[in-house]
């Protein structure tokens, strides 16, 4: 396992939609491991494999550390409900947080690390979480979803 470097605000693969993982082998399995050894290091509580310069379709996410985290490989969002504005971060984005809106209920159905279905059903935290790291494998970044007014920088 290693810490990988986190890609930065201007960093055009931030800008690219991610590819799907067609076989999740020892490379995948090496990189989901990576992903949450840097996650956890930056102290984030998600993070898209374009984050540390992979374009494949992973996201590891850990919002709450009494249960296990959630590894999500060519994950899609199938249903959305309500909507919450919430203060938002980015590892990509450090020091530079804002409200952003995001839906109150997520449902999202991906394979885990062993390559079986699942579902994860999120609110709350959950459901920004998911909805961020999901929106990095389509290119899409916090920045540009801040509510005017919002942004703050903390140095």
């Amino acid at each position: 396992m290693a810490i990988r470097n986190i890609r930065q605000e201007g960093d055009e693969i931030l800008n690219k939609v991610s590819k799907p993982v067609v076989e999740i082998d020892d490379k995948i399995k090496i990189l989901i491991q990576d992903m949450l050894e840097t996650m956890h290091k930056q102290n984030g509580v998600g993070l898209a494999a374009v984050q540390v310069g992979v374009l494949k379709r992973v996201v590891v996410i850990h919002v709450n550390y009494e249960e296990e985290p959630i590894v999500l490989i060519n994950p899609v969002i199938i249903k959305q409900k309500g909507k919450q504005v919430v203060e938002e971060g980015c590892l990509s984005f450090p020091n530079k947080f804002a409200k952003v809106e995001r839906p109150e209920e997520i449902v999202v159905e991906a394979e885990d690390i062993n390559g079986k279905k699942m579902k994860v059903i999120g609110k709350g935290l959950l459901a920004q979480a998911l909805s961020h790291e999901i929106d990095h494998l389509e290119g899409e970044v916090f920045i540009k979803k801040i509510l005017p007014g919002t942004l703050e920088i903390i140095t």
